[in-house]
């Protein structure tokens, strides 16, 4: 087990408009404004200053499992701005949860260079300790969800530790494919993002960041659901597929769902989405 160490430096409460009110409940629902509380923070990661939220219910008189939200894009690209975290975290907080989302080190004003699945994996587990300075979060209760780059995030996560009791992936990268047999647009995107001084660094760096070619590392302790749409041009689905099979061979438990025509972020399967997501979480988390 790895150690963990962090702390709150900042937190601050966010507050929309009432117009911006009445967007996020016709979004997300009405709970999600009445009932529910949404903060931005700054936290110590390997001694960074980095960016995030949390979100937890109203309601303190009783404890919550906590819930690890990892984003996708690079960079600022992708970062989670005060009205989406609002809508999406305070979702999960209304599912009774408390969540923990990092914008990942050096994006959104924090401190260090985004590294795309490297050490800053970090930030995302050193979320953790954040529920010791909240009083009601079940602190030995864990899930984790990831999107996109998000996803590969949240399966590097499931390799360094086995506290996540379920981990839900959407259109998750599995495998980064540097080279041209994914596109010229993704290989210039990961030779932005992982530099390529050296070619065989650069490969080195993109197989350590490709979960299917180290499946057998993930958690077997943590029960795994991978969505997945069958039109998603972003990250291909035989991403998802690929590792299944990976899955399989390894006999490592996970649930595999293609939604047929959904693209990247599911647009057209978003209440379905939704509907799993919560069920997942209540099914390992109560």
């Amino acid at each position: 087990m790895i150690e963990l160490k962090s702390e709150f430096v900042e937190r601050k409460e966010i507050n929309l408009s009432d117009s911006q009110d009445k967007m996020i409940a016709s979004g997300w629902g009405d709970n999600v404004v009445e009932n529910t509380i949404t903060e931005k923070i700054t936290y110590l990661s390997d001694g960074l200053k980095v960016k995030g939220y949390i979100a937890y219910p109203k309601d303190d008189s009783k404890k919550y499992p906590c819930v690890i939200w990892n984003r996708g894009g690079i960079g600022n690209k992708g970062a989670i701005d005060s009205f989406t975290a609002r809508g999406l975290f305070g979702q999960i907080a209304s599912w009774g949860h408390v969540v923990f989302a990092s914008q990942y080190r050096g994006n959104d004003g924090g401190e260090g260079k985004d590294e795309f699945g490297g050490s800053d994996v970090n930030d995302v587990l050193n979320l953790i300790p954040l529920a010791n300075e909240i009083k009601n979060t079940h602190k030995e209760k864990w899930g984790i969800e990831g999107w996109s780059r998000g996803g590969m995030m949240t399966y590097l996560a499931l390799t360094k530790t086995d506290r996540f009791k379920c981990a839900i992936v959407n259109g998750g990268i599995a495998n980064l494919r540097c080279s041209s047999d994914e596109s010229p647009f993704m290989r210039r995107l990961y030779e932005v993002t992982l530099g390529k001084h050296k070619e065989k660094e650069f490969y080195e760096k993109c197989e350590s960041r490709s979960i299917v070619k180290f499946a057998d590392k993930i958690s077997k302790k943590t029960q795994l659901l991978i969505i997945h749409g069958t039109n998603d041009e972003r990250v291909l689905p035989r991403d998802s597929i690929d590792l299944s099979y990976e899955l399989l061979k390894l006999k490592i438990p996970f649930r595999l769902v293609m939604l047929e025509g959904g693209d990247h972020f599911n647009k057209k399967h978003r209440k379905e989405v939704d509907e799993m997501r919560r069920m997942w979480f209540n099914k390992y988390l109560r």
